[in-house]
């Protein structure tokens, strides 16, 4: 199958569902620079390490490496995407019915915003692509159960491992520096949480873009007649599509992210900041190795509690801790079935 970034435009002005397909991926990748990727400069700019603009730069930059970078090295988080579902053997159904999970992705998240459900781009995107495949096959047939479950892993493990890690590093940083001149352990951490801030825009891009690139890899291949991407190479030119759409996602900014998770969560020193910065990075490429797709706010905010947690656990914010609660909740059974209907009303329409 032709893979090729010229064979690719033909496709799309040649199938408008497609066209539709691409335009919606990578919207929903701009969306989730925008409003996901300032949680990893979040810490580094409210403990004043840098300034928002060179912060929101950096990190635009390094969400593109990231994307770029480890989809060559391992492409493990965008196969778990794409081998999750089955959307059946008829292809144009079921580029139908991923355009209508794309769809419902976005109405899920408008539909959150106006009534203040808190949502995660990462379980959106599971669960509209769940939703739509159960619609093809009118029951949970399309659902690959061993590939779902790594989503499973994935909540329980970014929720504990990013605390305890964050937990532990924060710890053994107060242990060592403790009688050390602040002054001193200040200027150090300062350059510390500015690495903590790029090791955690780039596992970002790692994560959440490879995620996209599964489902744009997967519509490119419904397109060409294929019901599976088994055992094909994700080409080049579509890492660095996605990468540069996320990038650019980011460098509209996010200052209103960067308070709630950096400020109204936890108040934090340089040597916290740089501590769940972190944790939460370790934690991510711990889950994009094992192809375990996660959310990445999740992560950095479970990491930013363990971190406050060495104080006490007074010094959490619980009002936190309940929306991600609330996004578990609402989330998966809500963005599943808006895509359900959306895929059975596009099939019937198209």
């Amino acid at each position: 199958m032709d893979f090729s970034f010229t064979a690719f435009v033909q496709n799309i002005f040649s199938s408008p569902i497609l066209f539709i397909t691409v335009l919606l991926t990578l919207g929903v990748i701009f969306v989730n620079g925008w409003t996901d990727a300032p949680n990893a400069i979040a810490t580094c700019v409210t403990t004043r390490c840098m300034g928002i603009k060179s912060a929101i730069w950096m990190s635009a930059a390094f969400n593109f490496l990231g994307v770029f970078i480890m989809t060559q090295i391992n492409s493990s988080v965008a196969s778990t995407i794409s081998n999750m579902v089955d959307f059946g053997g008829n292809t144009r159904e079921a580029l139908i019915a991923l355009c209508a999970a794309l769809f419902s992705i976005v109405v899920y998240s408008v539909g959150a915003s106006y009534f203040g459900i808190p949502t995660s781009e990462s379980h959106s995107l599971i669960a509209g692509l769940s939703g739509a495949a159960i619609a093809i096959h009118n029951g949970f047939g399309g659902i690959n159960a061993s590939e779902w479950a790594k989503v499973l892993y994935g909540l329980v493990m970014s929720l504990l491992l990013g605390f305890v890690i964050g937990w532990v590093v924060c710890r053994l940083v107060s242990i060592v520096c403790g009688r050390m001149d602040r002054r001193k352990t200040n200027r150090f951490f300062k350059g510390a949480q500015i690495f903590g801030a790029v090791a955690m825009s780039f596992m970002h891009g790692a994560q959440d873009g490879q995620k996209f690139i599964g489902v744009l890899f997967l519509g490119i291949a419904f397109s060409n007649g294929q019901d599976s991407v088994a055992g094909m190479t994700i080409p080049v030119w579509l890492m660095l599509v996605c990468s540069v759409v996320m990038a650019a996602g980011t460098s509209v900014g996010g200052e209103k992210i960067i308070k709630s998770v950096g400020m109204d969560m936890v108040k934090l020193e340089k040597y916290q900041g740089f501590s769940a910065d972190l944790a939460a990075a370790v934690c991510l490429l711990l889950s994009s190795l094992f192809g375990i797709p996660v959310s990445t706010t999740h992560t950095k905010t479970s990491a930013i509690m363990g971190v406050g947690a060495v104080k006490r656990i007074s010094s959490i914010n619980l009002g936190v801790v309940k929306e991600m609660v609330l996004t578990w909740i609402f989330t998966f059974p809500g963005c599943g079935l808006i895509s359900f209907i959306m895929a059975k009303l596009f099939i019937m329409i198209f």
